[in-house]
């Protein structure tokens, strides 16, 4: 499998593919079921799984499947051997020394592959040596250090795999390794013997790491030196640049929304305050935007949909999976027992051992009794995501469909930045205290729930339209959305509301106090959960939004949307992610 020369989408079918490939590889030899990629990068759950060995380091998207695979080997074998408690106890704090630490530990179980296995050995082979061939080749063995920790990990590498040094740069290492060799040859042997006991060899790698620590200080000068001199190919320089940084290793690299309370909400005897509705308005987003440019925007949405991938058909079903539930549709004749069917009562005269005389309900698992509403934020600091938002979006809302579930799309925005007419109104007021929400909300509708998708495609392109995102105020918006599934009847009503950000609109703000929005956006979706008439869900988009709803999910919607990223969004329907 080779990746696509040219062509984006291809190369991110292709990119998904190898992903999707060596993920499911990866679970399968881990035990791990909760290994995904999300991305380019590797996910153990919702946090990112740390990889301080250089040469397991790759761009998913521009190496071929072999490398792949050979992360996901090496992985695999680092989840399997090694003691994670044991290896922090004993990795040392030290920058330099933790990386050459944690190195030779990956390159200990690397060599523990099972003989049996000649695919995954040479996959692993195959990504060592490619690292080796590539850092060279961009010029990083130029500065000492460069040479020196690559030296360090040839060395290592053909110790422990009895493997030769890569012959391309044989002859150059050939002066380091003769003054490394005195050194450290006693800790380089008790590597290779010791490599099947995690706790003895750690003595010879702490050895190795201590050493390399103590020769850097000298070095760093000549390594600026020969980095200032060597001008060319500088992407391939910061590309295998060797990352020192371990601070927040195995914590999630999506923040968590910052709230607190608020004073001017907690003492007001009404609860939230609005200081006027007049200017307030619900409208068809479609009208908005001109007819041209909404034919360009669904024609741009239609293209970023069609590079993701999505098999809609599996979605489809896994969705009417998790949201059907049995529905009597009709009978099921000539059955053994059950109900006396009058009309087979003369089978008993022609053919008296005759058993099938029976009727019984008939039912199919239906998903037409369920309501699903997306709600998206649309305040301004939303525009940077609101292509990935829209492909979700039109990917989420054709799937429900195809699965029977009938759905909608709305947003939430302001008429005006800043207050508009009722922030006017207010300072021509005298500007009383605790006034409450100033501004004027606007609710936008997308697609309704009585709309196919394909009669309201047009109306959901309008979410690609930069000029509607304002200011957020996301209590009200959330209490509307329930009220529209309210009105239906149904089984079930789901409301999935999307959001980078807390609540905020600078007049209420600077009128009231920060944390007034928040405040009152926690105290909707309580009572919301609290009545459950509707499911309220959480969506964050490069945010944690735990503070503000019980279930959530935090999406990077950065790189494609893959099948891991819909898989998410199913769970946390079916209710496995809580917080």
């Amino acid at each position: 499998m080779q990746v696509p020369a040219s062509g984006g989408s291809r190369r991110q079918q292709w990119q998904q593919r190898a992903e999707e490939l060596s993920a499911a590889t990866l679970r399968a030899m881990s035990g791990d079921a909760s290994l995904h990629f999300r991305g380019g990068h590797l996910h153990q759950g919702g946090h990112p799984l740390p990889l301080h060995a250089p040469h397991l380091r790759i761009d998913t998207g521009a190496v071929d499947y072999a490398d792949c695979r050979a992360l996901a080997d090496a992985v695999a074998l680092r989840l399997r051997y090694t003691d994670k408690a044991l290896h922090e106890a004993l990795r040392p704090a030290d920058g330099i020394e933790r990386l050459v630490f944690e190195w030779l530990e990956q390159l200990r179980v690397e060599t523990l592959v099972d003989a049996a296995l000649p695919g995954q050995v040479h996959n692993l082979r195959h990504r060592f040596e490619r690292w080796a061939r590539d850092y060279h080749r961009a010029g990083l063995t130029r500065g000492q250090l460069g040479m020196l920790m690559y030296t360090l990990a040839q060395m290592c590498w053909s110790r422990l795999t009895g493997y030769p040094v890569l012959e391309e740069t044989e002859e150059m290492i050939e002066g380091m390794r003769a003054g490394l060799a005195e050194p450290l040859g006693t800790a380089l042997a008790g590597l290779r013997r010791q490599r099947g006991d995690q706790a003895a060899y750690a003595v010879h790698a702490l050895v190795i790491a201590k050493h390399v620590a103590a020769e850097l200080p000298p070095l760093r000068r000549d390594e600026d030196d020969a980095e200032s001199e060597a001008d060319d190919d500088d992407d391939a320089r910061r590309r295998f640049r060797l990352l020192l940084n371990f601070e927040g290793e195995g914590e999630s690299v999506i923040a968590r929304a910052e709230t607190g309370e608020s004073r001017v909400f907690g003492e007001s005897a009404d609860g939230y305050r609005i200081f006027t509705r007049a200017h307030d308005t619900e409208l068809e987003a479609a009208g908005l935007v001109r007819r041209a440019q909404l034919l360009e925007f669904r024609e741009r949405l239609d293209q970023r949909v069609a590079a993701q991938g999505i098999n809609l058909r599996r979605l489809a079903r896994e969705l009417r999976t998790l949201l059907a539930v049995p529905q009597r549709d009709g009978w099921l004749f000539d059955e053994e027992e059950g109900r006396i069917d009058g009309r087979r009562l003369s089978r008993l005269v022609t053919s008296p051992t005759e058993r099938r005389l029976f009727r019984q309900d008939r039912y199919q698992p239906a998903a037409d009794d369920c309501l699903v509403s997306l709600l998206v934020d649309c305040s301004g600091s939303m525009k940077n995501n609101v292509e990935a938002v829209a492909t979700l979006a039109d990917i989420l809302l054709r799937a429900l469909e195809m699965a029977g579930v009938k759905s909608e799309l709305l947003g939430f925005t302001t008429g005006a930045w800043n207050g508009g007419r009722p922030h006017r109104e207010w300072l021509a007021a005298g500007s009383p205290p605790a006034p409450g929400r100033l501004n004027e909300a606007c609710h936008l509708v997308f697609k309704p729930l009585d709309r196919t998708w394909r009669r309201a495609r047009a109306g959901i392109a309008a979410l690609l339209k930069a000029d509607l995102f304002r200011e957020g105020i996301d209590g009200e918006a959330v209490d509307w959305a329930c009220e529209r599934l309210l009105a239906k009847e149904a089984r079930r009503r789901i409301l999935i509301v999307i959001s980078d950000g807390c609540p905020n609109d600078a007049a209420t703000r600077r009128a009231n106090d920060a944390f007034y929005l928040d405040n009152h956006l926690k105290e909707v979706v309580a009572r919301r959960e609290q009545q459950c008439a509707v499911e309220v869900l959480g969506l964050g988009v490069g945010l944690d939004l735990s503070p503000f709803y019980r279930r959530c999910l935090a999406l990077d919607l950065s790189a494609t949307l893959d099948n891991a990223v819909f898989n998410e969004i199913l769970q946390l329907i079916v209710g496995r992610h809580r917080r």
